[in-house]
């Protein structure tokens, strides 16, 4: 008996042409499971990430607010302006403004509204209150973030 190579060749070549059905529900079935539980631990993290960020721009806030207070002798006016940390008040200290205090302008919370700034401050007496009204976007309820101590907190 003549072995044939080229009709073995042949035969090699059609069985190694792709994969079998059974082998691609194998790796869907493997991608299904990685999913299921690598998804819940990164979804609680984008909450957490936004609180986070909102925290820390409150921080940054203050301490433009702070500045501004160091040059100029007094607070922003209060009202949720802050637009004298950006552009030059009408006062006649101008000269002592060494802003502007935030390079690039006011910022919104991580939900995009606009952070709330009161002078002077209900909660921080004799300073200012900064709030965000965070992922509900209700203002008073339990997941603001604030510049002040809360009870629960």
């Amino acid at each position: 008996m003549q072995l044939d190579i080229s009709k073995i060749k042949r035969n090699l070549a059609t069985r190694q042409g792709g994969f079998t059905l059974v082998e691609m529900l194998l790796v869907l079935v493997i991608l299904a499971t990685l999913a299921a539980v690598v998804i819940p631990k990164f979804a609680g993290r984008s909450k957490q990430a936004k609180v986070t960020a909102a925290k820390s721009q409150i921080s940054n806030l203050e301490i433009a607010i702070d500045s501004f207070e160091i040059d100029m002798g007094y607070f922003p006016k209060g009202g949720n302006d802050l637009g004298d940390l950006i552009e030059e008040p009408n006062s006649n200290n101008v000269q002592d403004w060494h802003g502007p205090y935030l390079k690039k302008g006011i910022p919104r919370d991580p939900w995009g509204i606009d952070y709330v700034y009161d002078y002077p401050g209900k909660r921080n007496v004799g300073s200012y209150d900064i709030s965000s009204s965070g992922p509900d976007r209700k203002t008073g309820t339990d997941d603001d973030i604030t510049n002040w101590q809360t009870e629960d907190r």
